[in-house]
């Protein structure tokens, strides 16, 4: 992970002054969607890049010890070794950014990874995933309940009603008391923005997050009707763009819930190379959350190396 963003006192003219221009973000969402991709070997390297990204997900009801065991050694071991090979990336250390569950699975991942002799970071939701109407007290537990298992990063949701009635003093105290449980481990602050109703809010709620202290925002749970898409990633970036300008700090980016495909992967990279520069291509500064995609990067590397498709049973599942 990258330095720590201090965050800042809560700043309520800023935000007061923010506005979107709507026409613009989709003008240029869809221009960022019609760039032509990268093929042959320079698509495998890219997917490669987009690998190391991922924070290999499972949140699921059904979860138990042993699937998330396959998940964790999934991320260690995230692309065949033989495929690796032929590509002389055997020996680079790829492997996923991390791997995320739920607060109660986090000594599992902690263990399986410990047992593959690995230091991958292990990322809990928490903070009443995915609404975040769970009391306060409950959430902040919560939060230090995913520390103390191991968890070196926490996700956070914000608690909606607070952005959507305009309380930002309110949103960020409890996004500051959520960073100081955190301890050492970095947060990630998910606004949920299809639930957040207009860019505007989205841009304003990126900012108090920013402000309160959050190393990474987040743009959805995964579980709302809409998740990660590709105008609200223009208004979330060039909020990071704008926060770091004026106080010099990096924070970094984290798409999730929709990303399945390689193809999505790749715009996601393009993305983040145009809007905000090299640095927010690295793990430290950009994921994707995903339980679907690693499978589709896999597969199109495959057909890289072979020049088929692989069948499903040819790859091993995470």
């Amino acid at each position: 992970m990258s330095a720590r963003n201090p965050g800042m006192k809560l700043d309520l003219e800023w935000i007061s002054k923010v506005r979107v221009n709507t026409q613009a973000v989709l003008k240029r969402a869809q221009h960022i969607q019609k760039h032509k991709l990268a093929k042959k070997q320079w698509q495998a390297a890219w997917l490669l890049k987009a690998v190391t990204c991922i924070d290999l997900t499972t949140l699921a009801g059904d979860d138990t010890p042993s699937n998330v065991h396959r998940l964790c050694l999934k991320a260690v071991q995230p692309v065949r070794h033989d495929l690796l090979k032929s590509m002389n990336m055997h020996n680079k250390g790829v492997t996923t950014a991390a791997v995320c569950v739920y607060p109660s699975r986090v000594a599992d991942a902690v263990r399986s990874l410990k047992a593959a002799n690995s230091s991958l970071p292990v990322a809990s939701v928490a903070t009443g995933f995915p609404a975040g109407q769970t009391p306060f007290k409950t959430r902040l537990e919560e939060v230090r309940t995913a520390v103390a298992d191991g968890a070196t990063e926490i996700d956070i949701v914000i608690n909606r009603t607070l952005a959507l009635t305009g309380q930002w003093e309110a949103m960020y105290d409890e996004i500051r008391q959520f960073r100081e449980a955190c301890g050492d481990a970095h947060m990630k602050t998910i606004l949920a923005i299809g639930e957040l109703g207009t860019f505007a809010n989205v841009y304003k709620a990126s900012l108090v997050a920013m402000m309160a202290g959050s190393d990474f925002i987040k743009t959805s749970t995964g579980k709302e009707a809409v998740n990660a898409t590709y105008p609200v990633a223009i208004v979330m970036v060039r909020a990071i763009r704008d926060y770091f300008l004026r106080t010099g700090h990096k924070v970094g980016f984290k798409p999730a819930g929709g990303i399945r495909t390689a193809k999505e992967a790749l715009v996601w990279l393009t993305l983040m190379k145009e809007e905000l520069g090299d640095d927010w291509l690295q793990p430290y500064l950009f994921r994707l959350g995903a339980s679907s995609l690693l499978a589709d990067a896999e597969r199109q590397i495959y057909h890289h190396v072979t020049g088929r498709y692989a069948a499903y049973h040819e790859l091993p599942m995470a």
